[in-house]
């Protein structure tokens, strides 16, 4: 008869049995995983631990760490996070099923622990709805320790009239047992998410953009440059950048989604849904977004047609008045569905300025991983504190009485775009033949426009660059300069001056706290 003692021991825990212990410790950390994460599809695939956790992680993580994971991993960032704390939690899995050879209840105690923390993450994001935001972890990590306690228990249990003196036929059914059940509640959980999904998609698939009031100017001929290498005008969706905290993209169903604006100097609260938004005055324009982390010749920055509502239309409906005309309220805190917060000065977004609500990017509703269904786009600030993705929530405040998400990890409350140009083509490290070479790029001070842009090559004199026509201000500005290139290594240099007469200086410095400046060299190999 197996003995089934919390204390009960193997007489011999080394040899085959550790490798099957560390086994065990590994099924029951999936089968928590599997049950958390059907738990989450209940409450909120937000509420899930990986999600969870990996905010935590985010949260806390210091803002050169998390701008060094940018440049490493750009669009990857999130997927290299979760993948390292599945590492972490294997490892522990391992090491909690080797502790249960010999203490089972302490083993179980530490799934039950991790559990604790990953319920403690959950409720302590700032998108935390509730108590039931810890039920995933809670529940995984109770499905875990039970698993654990089986899994050693069958492990432990003597056979003596077996060659091996254990109970390995019931280890197997044991083990498959476990097995079947994560990847029953695996794939359940999936099922439950994605039949949220899809509420939401149909949702995206059934919008039909309004025709705007004010349409986007044309292109202007000759702003679009084609010079192979050279990147297109306007961005496409699928290319556009993303950098953002959400570890699950938050897929808001339409239907259902609400705007509520309130707070200092509102005259009364406003809430708005999702047909209301299409239903006000339609405003399409041309207007470049660039990434606050942004290094020096880096690739966060698109430009994109948008539509949607004028911003300070709606804040005039709800009764603001900007600081420069008596308002109380010199921030906009704009909060997303995931928690983010994003703080815009009112009287920016205020200024005349194309500030838009929008939901259309490049002909089409708003991409899910581009804040369907509706976002902030404020020309001529960093996305950090204008470009709010996803958002549910606009607060009047004042910039003494609240940072929002990016402040609070040392970054500037306020930043205006630097003026910034690139070299596209030739990349860095290119070789080409002797003879005619194109250096093309782009340059861009939104809401200012760029005026020069001057080339460099090794160490002689700066020469004008041709610019493509200007469509607006508000985006960026395609260059060239044809080079008759000799042999050898060259190291070839940009700068742009906007129409403020300003000129990027030449000193590379760090993004933080309110963007990198300097200018942007690459080196090249011209063959003969």
């Amino acid at each position: 008869m197996t003995t089934f003692s919390p204390t009960s021991r193997t007489s011999s825990p080394r040899g085959p049995r550790r490798p099957l212990a560390a086994l065990c410790g590994l099924l029951a950390g999936g089968a928590a995983l599997a049950v958390a994460e059907l738990t989450a599809a209940g409450v909120r695939a937000e509420a899930g631990p990986l999600t969870a956790v990996g905010g935590a992680v985010i949260d806390a993580t210091p803002p050169g760490i998390k701008d060094w994971a940018i440049r490493t991993f750009g669009e990857s960032d999130k997927l290299v996070l979760q993948l390292g704390i599945v590492l972490i939690l294997a490892a522990l899995a391992v090491a909690l099923g080797l502790l249960a050879l010999r203490h089972r209840l302490l083993a179980a105690a530490g799934v039950l622990a991790l559990a604790v923390v990953g319920a403690f993450a959950a409720t302590s994001r700032p998108d935390m709805i509730g108590p039931q935001d810890a039920l995933p972890s809670l529940a995984g990590g109770v499905a875990g320790a039970v698993a654990l306690l089986l899994l050693i228990g069958r492990l432990n249990a003597r056979r003596p009239d077996t060659p091996s003196g254990w109970d390995r036929r019931g280890f197997l059914v044991t083990s498959g047992a476990v097995v079947a059940a994560a990847a029953a509640a695996a794939v359940t959980g999936r099922t439950l998410l994605g039949t949220r999904g899809r509420d939401a998609s149909a949702s995206r698939a059934e919008v039909v953009l309004p025709t705007p009031a004010s349409p986007a100017p044309p292109v202007p001929p000759g702003a679009a440059l084609r010079i192979p290498g050279l990147g297109p005008f306007t961005t496409p969706n699928d290319d556009f950048y993303r950098v953002d905290t959400a570890l699950v993209v938050p897929r808001v169903d339409a239907g259902t989604w609400r705007l509520r604006v309130h707070g200092l100097g509102v005259r009364e609260d406003l809430t708005l849904t999702f047909a209301e938004l299409l239903a006000r005055p339609a405003v399409e324009r041309d207007i470049t977004l660039a990434c606050v982390s942004n290094e020096v010749g880096g690739p966060y920055i698109g430009n994109a047609r948008w539509l949607g509502a004028r911003l300070a239309d709606l804040l005039r409906t709800a009764g603001v008045v900007p600081p420069s005309k008596g308002g109380p309220a010199d921030q906009l805190v704009a909060r997303s569905v995931d928690g983010m917060t994003i703080g815009t000065p009112v009287e920016d977004v205020m200024d005349g300025r194309d500030a838009l609500l929008a939901y259309g990017m490049n002909g089409e509703p708003l991409p899910f991983t581009h804040g369907f269904p509706a976002r902030m786009v404020v020309p001529g600030l960093y996305g950090y504190v204008s470009a709010c993705k996803w958002i549910e929530e606009i607060e009047l405040t004042t910039f003494d009485a609240y940072d929002a998400y990016w402040v609070r990890h040392d970054w500037a409350p306020r930043a205006p775009v630097k003026t910034q140009s690139r070299i596209d083509t030739p990349r860095p490290s290119a070789r080409r033949p002797a003879g005619q070479v194109t250096i093309a790029g782009v340059a861009w001070a939104q809401h200012q426009g760029i005026a020069r842009v001057e080339v460099r090559i090794d160490d002689g004199p700066w020469q004008e660059a041709r610019l493509a026509a200007e469509d607006t201000r508000d985006t960026w500005r395609q260059w060239y300069h044809p080079w008759n290139a000799p042999p050898g290594r060259h190291t070839l240099t940009v700068r742009a001056t906007d129409r403020t007469g300003h000129t990027q200086p030449g000193a590379v410095t760090h993004p933080l706290p309110d963007g990198a400046e300097g200018w942007h060299t690459v080196t090249v190999t011209i063959e003969e």
